[in-house]
């Protein structure tokens, strides 16, 4: 609880540093999304966020789009793109299970070492922005297929339970 309360005034400087706030709901799609990811990498480099963690918030919200996104498609009679409904294609060929042997972890104690408050932190971040700005839900589940393919890409270097603690990285590019 108190590693929560000694990272919070982090986010309040990320969401007024520059004396940028929220884009609203008025302001171009791309304004929205750019304060988004730059927000995120930033708070996410801040935090040295290892990828599962990320990888856990960054899933969640795919999921919570994507269901809302299917709800409506079906409500309306209609479907939705493959780009939306799949991961990014990786080049390489080789998936994240073939690569981990995910069956040999012991799952319960991996998930019992991520650290809920610096994950609820980037998750508020996230949450804060996306309903503040009203984000379209689809350039939000492009946006976090995107991160999605960075956190997969990672994950496939991984060799042992321990890379998964390790510190996302984000290029300059991203």
């Amino acid at each position: 609880m108190t590693s929560t309360l000694h990272l919070l005034p982090s986010l309040q400087i990320i969401m007024t540093e520059g004396a940028r706030t929220v884009p609203g709901p008025g302001a171009p799609a791309n304004e929205k999304l750019l304060f988004l990811r730059e927000n995120m990498v930033h708070l996410t480099n801040q935090l040295s966020m290892p990828i599962i963690e990320v990888a856990l918030v960054i899933s969640k919200y795919i999921r919570i789009l994507l269901d809302s996104l299917q709800k409506a498609a079906i409500e309306e009679g209609e479907d939705l793109p493959e780009i939306l409904l799949y991961p990014l294609p990786n080049d390489s060929g080789i998936t994240t299970e073939t690569v981990l042997g995910i069956d040999s972890f012991p799952l319960e104690k991996l998930i019992d070492r991520v650290d809920q408050d610096r994950m609820d932190i980037l998750d508020t971040l996230v949450r804060t922005i996306l309903n503040e700005s009203q984000l379209e839900f689809v350039s939000a589940l492009r946006e976090f297929r995107d991160w999605e393919f960075e956190i997969r890409s990672q994950l496939s270097e991984v060799r042992s339970p321990g890379g998964l603690f390790s510190p996302l990285s984000l290029d300059n590019e991203f």
